[in-house]
């Protein structure tokens, strides 16, 4: 028999929920701020008002739904969940005050791909949309990397009991800290230092290019953003392609790479073992999946007769590749070229990339290295026990932060969603083809949404159907928060209706 909730799981649920929105909203002071500096009067009017709804409706939500309750697993899950849906809704309102967009459904598009540091956009114009507004998209991106729980819970959370499980509830699972509160500080300070240092390399590197100083700053900063948080929004359509520098695309290259490190390492390496790096299973899974979708996408190109020189080669197909793989959506080409001029076999490999994903604990999605190195240990675990005697008693070691034993529940858990993510890319696929997309097309931009990557082949776009939209709004959400909390909140919703 399913139990419906009671009244004070409401409450504990409606509380917190509020709390993460009072964060959200807290944070388009900046825009706001941004948009005063230009004297961009409208923008900073949108922004002011979309301030107000958040606050109003997070202190509403505090206010009308007071409890002393701690959370619970399943509450947090459902505050994770339902608060990554309510600042998408409420974080489009600029977007749609803006004017650069035919449908709230399409605002509300590119706040989920924002949040989720997916990428993927339908905004209009681009070029031309104000300071204030590129601000907010790319501050989305770069707070989504690190996570809007970690925003309630670095400013205004104290170390409660369900802390911790709010915070796994957001698809994370380890401690830099044994605090929770003190690991989503380290998290920003991790992200800020990255962000200081890649804006003054980035931003000078556009100086040298013939910016002038205060766009230069501007582009540093948002590509940045856009690395370190594996989001891949840039400030003008052409994305990284429009600067047609080696030195920015090798500098946004070590940001981006770094952004899709899980942040325990970040964290080992800053506190002195800088073995961990060479040691850690997510490092050693990422090296060699790379190297291996980057040999399927050359030979792809070499049948094309694409890039025969090193240099092109380096910059046009590894770039595409480690972008695909950290998830990021940096492109140096144009988005048809894929469909073009790469071909089927290296969009594959592209795919494969973007599948696969980059490091667990990231601003990064994907399936996760992590996953993929244990599901390797696992298979020649088995194998070793196949070769052994009966009597032979055969374990796994694998290394990720410490040396652990490879456990069965470690594995199922790893299996379990890596097994959702396949399913995701094929249904999400399969959505792609119905409405008319060959194949390949509909894979890798199907595959790019759900595993929170960014890059298209043209397929994304303001004429799209609405239903493919919506389908990749849910693919986006699902892959950021890795099913999880968004199946607890269906079963939540289904036990209020439903349960006794």
């Amino acid at each position: 028999m399913i139990l419906r909730p009671r009244v004070g799981d409401h409450k504990v649920i409606g509380k917190y929920t509020g709390k993460i929105l009072v964060g959200v909203g807290l944070v388009t002071t900046i825009p706001l701020v941004t948009a005063l500096i230009y004297g961009e009067w409208e923008t900073a009017l949108d922004f002011g008002l979309t301030m107000m709804i958040f606050l109003i409706v997070g202190f509403g939500l505090q206010l009308l739904l007071r409890s002393d309750e701690d959370l619970d697993w399943s509450h947090a899950l459902v505050v994770a969940a339902g608060s990554w849906i309510l600042v998408t809704i409420l974080g489009a309102i600029p977007y749609w005050l803006s004017g650069h967009y035919s449908s709230y459904l399409d605002c509300m598009f590119d706040v989920m791909s924002g949040y989720t540091t997916t990428g993927l956009y339908l905004l209009q114009d681009l070029d031309h949309v104000s300071y204030g507004l590129n601000m907010w998209r790319h501050i989305i991106t770069f707070a989504g990397g690190q996570g809007i729980v970690v925003i309630a819970l670095t400013f205004l959370l104290r170390g409660t009991g369900g802390a911790f499980k709010l915070y796994a509830g957001e698809g994370k699972d380890e401690r830099l800290v044994p605090n929770v509160v003190h690991t989503a500080r380290a998290i920003w300070i991790v992200s800020l230092i990255w962000l200081a240092g890649g804006t003054a390399a980035l931003g000078a590197t556009a100086l040298w290019l013939g910016e002038p100083p205060n766009l230069a700053f501007l582009d540093g900063m948002w590509v940045t953003m856009g690395g370190w948080s594996t989001g891949g929004f840039a400030p003008m359509s052409y994305n990284t392609f429009w600067f047609h520098s080696l030195a920015f695309e090798l500098i946004s290259i070590i940001i981006f790479i770094a952004g899709s490190l899980n942040f325990a390492l970040h964290w080992a390496v800053w506190t002195g073992d800088r073995r961990e790096i060479r040691r850690n299973i997510e490092t050693v899974s990422f090296a060699t999946t790379v190297t291996l979708t980057l040999i399927l996408a050359s030979y792809g190109l070499a049948k094309a007769g694409l890039y025969p020189d090193a240099l092109n080669f380096f910059r046009k197909a590894f770039y595409q590749i480690a972008s695909g793989h950290t998830t990021t959506g940096f492109g140096t080409i144009y988005s048809r070229a894929f469909v073009t001029q790469w071909g089927p076999i290296a969009m594959v490999a592209v795919t494969l990339a973007m599948a696969i994903g980059a490091s667990a604990c990231s601003t990064a999605g994907g399936i996760k290295g992590l996953r993929v190195g244990l599901i390797f240990k696992a298979v020649t675990q088995d194998l070793r026990r196949l070769i052994s005697p009966e009597s032979a008693v055969v374990t796994q070691r694998y290394h990720h932060i410490r040396e652990s034993v490879l456990e069965n529940t470690v594995v199922r858990s790893a299996l379990t969603i890596t097994v959702l993510y396949v399913i995701m890319y094929g249904v999400i696929t399969v959505i792609g083809l119905l409405y008319g997309y060959d194949l390949v097309p509909a894979a890798f931009e199907g595959v790019s949404a759900a595993s929170n990557t960014g890059l298209s082949c043209g397929v994304t776009a303001p004429s799209m159907p609405d239903g493919m939209k919506a389908a990749y709004i849910i693919s986006m959400w699902f892959g950021r928060l890795e099913f999880m909390s968004v199946l607890a909140l269906g079963a939540y919703a289904y036990a209020a209706v439903r349960g006794r």
